[in-house]
């Protein structure tokens, strides 16, 4: 059902554009430069090198990723997951990469479930059982063999190098192991890896991964088999069955990436390309957007136009707790959800004097916690070929376990699905039995890569977040439409409502006294963070000059590089 929609979506946007000539063809936009934007210089840099070995956006996605896996290990990895989209330019064609981890084939509904039917606290988050089948190595392997001008080793070398020869921590590392201090003290092979003496590192000190430096080879060397099968897999399998773990090799050998027909939105003349199911961004993103394009929000005041968003954000939540999941394994109704009916139906729901309160939509527990760590990254090429990635091993440090003699820290992305009906998981996102664990499936998230096209630019992006990923990339497409530049555009200050708690947060000084005051007297709850969050990336292609304007966000140790 999800498919259909989405064909019949882009055949709608082919025939809008073929009438109206927003976008120009493949061989009318101009590519003279290329850019890497990435959450950490190390992997920024090792894109652009490969760009310059020549090879094309894939092959620097590929470099990327794999050093990410290494220097920012607190954010993703290969022993995570992620989505990533793919644009061809020869074929003017969008693909998006599933490398979403996957449930164990030996879990069940009731794996995180004590005796009497309650969640055990923490059981889903830390240590071996917590972890899903990783899927970045075979989509590393997939888009070297499909999409890709250089040998995978090529494109891996730069990763094996930083683990080999290690790197520096900083003060964002600091912070993340320190977070997650006593898991990782709790596991030997992780505490050896990133802690110094079983300690928060000191500011420089070197972090060494010859193990990991291993494990990438055995991947550059044998592809897909060279992780999950052989020696390598026996290896993390037997070490994650030693520690209360279920996974066995036939969950290894049978995990598979999945191409998928990314969601398209069309709004107010802007189109979008996101991330599909079992990704909620894409969808969720389209429901908003479709609900906004009823507003004029240009013409509302600060407060109005804060209120609106607000109130298209808390519908659209609703609807990721109540429908979406793995839609191999449930029938989401995705064409009902962006329906016209159904949009002007949640339209004609919301005032614009008046905050609707969360309970009065759909009756559920409040949750609490707050959302932590992933990653994204940009690229574009000279070819004019793009990649938005986003990237994930859930919280800071993932399971903080490794699998012994292998170097690969896990992730513990089974939180992600719903251990209860009802009860929030570690980023106070509830659910439904809709992503409720079953063995295989593929638990729903909140990562949402995007490409936005104007009638004269084009925008790469995509954010870390949790929770907030979804409504951080759709503040920064509403600005990207208003014409904004790329600096403005990931500096710009923040605020999120979920559905659940209901309250919007906002980073701090976003809103001033007097905004905060309006927005009470219209009934919402407001709550100020003692942080800031997310980490986007993005990159801005002029389509008549080729010029490219690429920042990534000044929250994050990260880095955005322009090849002339």
């Amino acid at each position: 059902m999800g498919r259909s929609f989405q064909n019949i979506c882009y055949t709608v946007f082919l025939l809008f554009y073929s009438v109206s000539c927003l976008a120009q063809s493949p061989a009318e936009n101009k590519y003279t430069q290329a850019a890497v934007a990435s959450a950490h210089p190390l992997a920024t840099q090792a894109g652009i090198a490969i760009l310059q070995q020549g090879g094309n956006a894939f092959d620097a996605a590929i470099a990327v990723t794999a050093v990410l896996a290494v220097v920012e290990p607190y954010s993703s990895g290969i022993g995570g997951g992620g989505f990533y989209l793919l644009h061809q330019a020869e074929s003017d064609s969008h693909v998006m990469i599933d490398a979403r981890e996957r449930a164990p084939l030996r879990a069940h509904s009731g794996l995180y479930l004590d005796e009497n039917g309650e969640v055990i606290p923490g059981a889903s988050i830390t240590g071996a059982s917590s972890a899903g089948i990783p899927g970045i190595p075979a989509a590393l392997v997939h888009m070297a063999d499909n999409y890709g001008n250089l040998k995978l080793a090529d494109s891996l070398e730069p990763a094996i190098t930083h683990a080999t020869e290690g790197f520096p921590v900083d003060a964002y590392y600091q912070r993340m192991a320190g977070f997650r201090l006593k898991d990782l003290q709790n596991n030997k092979a992780a505490s050896e890896l990133f802690l110094q003496q079983g300690e928060v590192p000191e500011l420089g000190y070197k972090v060494i991964q010859k193990d990991l430096a291993k494990t990438l080879k055995a991947i550059a060397t044998s592809g897909f088999s060279g992780f999950y099968e052989n020696e390598l897999a026996w290896q993390m399998v037997r070490d994650v069955r030693r520690n209360g773990g279920i996974w066995t090799m036939k969950d290894l050998a049978t995990y598979q990436v999945k191409e998928r027909s990314p969601d398209v939105t069309i709004y107010k003349g802007m189109k979008l390309v996101s991330a599909s199911l079992p990704s909620s961004g894409g969808l969720v993103l389209s429901e908003i957007l479709q609900m906004l394009a009823e507003f004029d929000l240009e013409q509302l005041d600060q407060a109005q136009r804060t209120h609106l968003i607000v109130e298209t954000m808390r519908r659209a939540y609703r609807d990721r707790a109540q429908y979406m999941g793995d839609p191999d394994f449930i029938e989401v109704p995705v064409d009902y959800l962006v329906s016209d009916s159904y949009i002007k139906q949640l339209v004609k729901s919301i005032s614009l004097s008046r905050a609707t309160t969360s309970s009065s939509l759909e009756p559920v527990v409040t949750p609490t916690g707050n959302g932590a760590d992933t990653t994204h990254f940009s690229v574009v090429d000279k070819q004019g070929n793009k990649v938005s990635a986003t990237l994930s091993i859930n919280y800071p440090f993932g399971a903080c376990f490794v699998a012994q003699g292998t170097g690969v820290l896990l992730n513990d992305e089974m939180d992600d699905f719903v251990s209860k009906p009802g009860v929030p998981n570690a980023y106070g996102l509830v659910g439904s039995h809709a992503n409720a664990i079953q063995p295989g499936k593929r638990m729903l998230s909140s990562m949402t890569p995007t490409l936005a096209e104007t009638e004269d630019r084009i925008a790469i992006l995509g954010t870390p977040g949790g929770s907030r990923i979804i409504t951080m990339v759709l503040l920064g497409v509403l600005d990207f439409y208003d014409r904004k530049s790329a600096d403005e555009i990931v500096n710009a200050g923040r605020f999120h409502h979920q559905y659940l708690p209901d309250e919007i947060s906002y980073e701090p000084g976003v809103f001033d006294d007097e905004l905060i005051k309006e927005l009470q007297r219209l009934g919402h709850k407001t709550r100020a963070m003692d942080y800031e969050y997310g980490n986007m990336q993005l990159i801005i292609i002029d389509k008549k000059t080729g010029a490219i304007d690429v920042a990534s966000d000044g929250r994050g140790l990260c880095s955005a590089e322009v090849l002339r």
